[in-house]
């Protein structure tokens, strides 16, 4: 049986395998050795983000990773997931759902007005696992990026 609970500080190693799963399966390039070690200061030392585990034995077979933004018009905070992975042989079986509602229960818990998260967009098995359960993607919102290259390019001054 699959438990869902917090990440502790002795899941880092099998929370970094699940990281780097991910990133394969999104076909991107996993944390660099400097950016494995940032990461795992934010979740264990500096909480900056949360995270929550799928257990099954002493095995961890997925994670939600969460931080909260603040909504101004709605004057309340919003839980944004970041990042929600299960390992394949382990999908199909409610283990994501239950990540996910864990999720839910934690933003309702700490009085959120909503939560939100991003999908890829090649990702139809996720696009459809979503609105099966009543999200609906926006389309009146575009979602816009700085990368740290791009951060340091922004004048100093209007133009």
């Amino acid at each position: 049986m699959v438990e869902i609970r917090e990440g502790r500080r002795a899941d880092a190693e099998q929370f970094v395998s699940l990281l780097r799963s991910l990133a394969k399966f999104e076909k991107l390039r996993p944390p660099s050795k400097a950016g494995t070690k940032r990461i795992l200061e934010d979740v264990f030392v500096k909480k900056r983000v949360n995270l929550f585990v799928a257990e099954d034995g002493r095995k961890l077979v997925g994670y939600a990773l969460y931080f909260y933004t603040y909504s101004s018009f709605l004057a309340k905070p919003t839980l944004y997931l970041e990042d929600l992975f299960v390992l394949e042989d382990h999908r199909k079986s409610g283990v994501g759902f239950a990540l996910f509602r864990r999720c839910v229960d934690e933003a309702v818990s700490e009085g959120c007005g909503r939560m939100e998260w991003s999908v890829l967009a090649w990702n139809e098995k996720a696009l459809e696992f979503y609105e099966r359960l009543g999200a609906r993607r926006l389309s009146e919102w575009y979602y816009y990026r700085l990368d740290e290259r791009a951060l340091k390019r922004v004048p100093k001054r209007a133009s």
